[in-house]
């Protein structure tokens, strides 16, 4: 990895320095930092690393207490770039990593003098291996897929990463069912546009009693090819959502807005009906999975629609949509995944009603899935506290913080 040339580091002793002057722009490592050519810093491949000559500790406590939140900075950053293999920092956040690493090679060059201290000492020496391993990584890193690491790490980190996009959608859709509940409310006529389907303009009460009197079973031998259906025609919506991004978000408002407005009118309908049980067992089993599903597919179109108008970022738009690539596309996929379980719940699971299958029963799955997705978009793949905890490092010893 390449790394701005310190001051008074490297001259006059033979080594070779060197300056992109021509390169267009200059790629720092596994991160992908991109720098403009006329910015280039002089740059060297550093070897070693850089410990100034250490100074006289007059008070060792104090010293430790004023240089321990660099060092603690240093092992969160590290920890963080162990959990999550492919981020990519940004062009500050490397030059502040690379200051950390600098400082804290100083510091353990200062109190190895002091032989009253082995712990603190190693564990400095741990810290500077991690880092150096990290800054002089040259081995290429093959893009072998992980699926249990996607899944239960870099999704819901992702996740995590642009949850206020999330909110956002989750707010959009909420006005939405507002708006077709309102309505819906205030006048029933209007159901026919609210809700543009044949089953939902039927009489509920009358729905749920054929529903409940069922003697056969109408899905027999078509539960696949419904499932697949579903899988199909909801993943579409939703790759649509986020391609609605590229209208600088209004379409992808537009999409959210009208999933609510339909959700909200549905809802009212079967709860002015007195049919509020036949509704939460017929709707929370899939819909608890469908609908975040769709709510994370707005998510990604609002943070493609950001990228586009690129607010308070002065970079180039090809820059701003690279940043950004990794991260909607491992949304996408994830929303997929959930909409195929999402697709067989409701095919084998849905539309069965009392007496067959109890409604309690359907209600409590669905609270299940509700709150086990809660918890996985939440905790999974998290990091445990950093600071001074003992931790593995790459070279393979383990040292212990005092």
């Amino acid at each position: 990895m390449f790394l701005p040339l310190p001051e008074g580091e490297g001259r006059g002793e033979g080594k070779d320095n060197t300056r992109l002057s021509n390169a267009n722009d200059f790629t720092g490592g596994l991160w992908g930092i991109t720098v403009p050519g006329p910015s280039t810093p002089t740059l060297r491949h550093s070897s070693t690393p850089i410990l100034h000559s250490p100074r006289m500790i007059i008070d060792l406590q104090r010293f430790i207490a004023s240089e321990r939140p660099h060092w603690s900075e240093l092992e969160r950053t590290l920890d963080k770039i162990e959990a999550e293999p492919n981020c990519r920092m940004t062009l500050d956040q490397l030059r502040q990593f690379h200051l950390l690493y600098e400082r804290t090679a100083s510091d353990l060059a200062k109190l190895i003098t002091f032989s009253a201290e082995p712990e603190m000492r190693r564990y400095l020496e741990s810290l500077v291996a991690r880092a150096y391993g990290e800054i002089h990584e040259t081995r290429e890193r093959r893009g072998r897929l992980h699926p249990l690491q996607w899944f239960f790490q870099t999704l819901p980190q992702t996740f995590r990463r642009h949850v206020r996009a999330f909110y956002a959608s989750l707010a959009i859709t909420l006005a939405g069912c507002a708006f077709g509940g309102l309505a819906l409310g205030l006048d029933p006529d209007a159901k026919p546009a609210l809700m543009p389907f044949e089953h939902l303009q039927q009489d509920h009460a009358k729905r749920v009693a054929q529903e409940e009197s069922a003697t056969h079973d109408r899905l027999a031998g078509h539960k696949t090819t419904f499932s697949a259906f579903l899988m199909t025609h909801n993943t579409q919506v939703s790759i649509f959502t986020l391609a609605l991004g590229m209208t600088w978000g209004v379409g992808t408002v537009l999409m959210l807005f009208y999933n609510g407005i339909m959700v909200g009118a549905v809802a009212v309908d079967y709860i002015r009906a007195g049919q509020t049980k036949f509704l939460l067992g017929w709707l929370l089993p899939h819909g608890v999975i469908e609908i975040p599903a769709i709510l994370i597919a707005g998510q990604a179109g609002l943070m493609l629609a950001v990228a586009l108008i690129g607010w308070g970022k002065r970079i180039p738009l090809r820059t701003r949509l690279r940043e950004i690539s990794r991260d909607l596309v491992t949304l996408i996929f994830g929303v997929g995944v959930l909409l195929v379980w999402a697709g067989m719940v409701e095919a084998f699971l849905s539309q069965y009603h009392e007496p067959v299958l109890p409604y309690s029963v359907k209600i409590t799955f669905g609270l299940v899935e509700l709150g086990l997705l809660v918890l996985y978009l939440s905790r999974s793949g998290a990091t445990g506290g950093s600071g001074f905890a003992s931790r593995r490092i790459r070279v393979g010893t383990r040292t212990t913080a005092p």
